[in-house]
């Protein structure tokens, strides 16, 4: 066997060899990668349960006992982070998500009409965002404007914002739109039951809010550049 045979034979198996450690990597790395998905999926089922219940108990409590909901928020809040996550990693088309995410917008149409009786029979303060978004390519402004009700609903714990996706193939969601009357273009906004369409920047979303609505409770640092 010449020099030059030995050489590229060498070559040939220090390259399998390679390519089949990077295969098993890969493998090694996606399993992993679906048992948290899949760890996630199933806490999301039980979250789910959980708020739902919360909800029911909500709806039949006295208003002496109903406080500003705070503990029911952070864990929506908490829930729709993690399905956020869920879907960054599947992507927005997978069944799994569709179905996670039909679930979570079910709990938050149930949150806000539960909100809007209690603003009703027990004169609760709260202000309510509903915020229509798209993943497709015609809503350009879509992530700019949920990183602004994000920063709105971390500054000034009396607003409460229910985001939706529009193309979301839920009846519940389809008959919230009917009712609220969206049309677009996207992004839209319900705010305590104004509607409007776009948008621009931070200061000109605050400017639809009621007057005094916008009263933060505590010092908040977050960085406001490029929303």
């Amino acid at each position: 066997m010449s020099l030059a045979t030995r050489n590229v034979l060498i070559a040939l198996v220090i390259t399998a060899a390679i390519g089949g450690s990077v295969i098993y990597a890969v493998d090694y790395l996606n399993s992993l990668r679906v048992k948290d998905l899949g760890d996630i999926q199933e806490q999301l089922s039980v979250d789910t349960l959980s708020l739902e219940t919360q909800i029911s108990l909500l709806e039949s409590a006295p208003c002496s006992v109903v406080g500003s909901g705070t503990d029911l928020t952070s864990e929506l809040d908490d829930l729709g982070q993690r399905l956020s996550y869920t879907e960054s990693q599947l992507g927005s088309s997978d069944p799994q998500v569709i179905l996670l995410k039909q679930q979570y917008s079910l709990l938050e149409i149930r949150d806000y009409l539960v909100t809007m009786q209690l603003a009703k029979s027990c004169n609760t303060k709260q202000v309510t965002v509903l915020y229509f978004y798209s993943n497709g390519p015609d809503c350009t402004d879509c992530d700019r404007a949920g990183y602004a009700l994000s920063y709105l609903h971390d500054t000034y714990p009396n607003v409460r914002v229910y985001s939706f996706d529009y193309d979301l193939d839920l009846g519940a969601e389809k008959t919230l739109i009917s009712i609220e009357k969206i049309t677009g273009p996207l992004p839209a906004f319900v705010i305590d039951g104004k509607t409007s369409y776009g948008f621009t920047d931070l200061a000109t979303l605050e400017k639809q809010f009621p007057k005094g609505a916008l009263v933060a409770t505590t010092t908040n640092a977050t960085s406001t550049q490029g929303i």
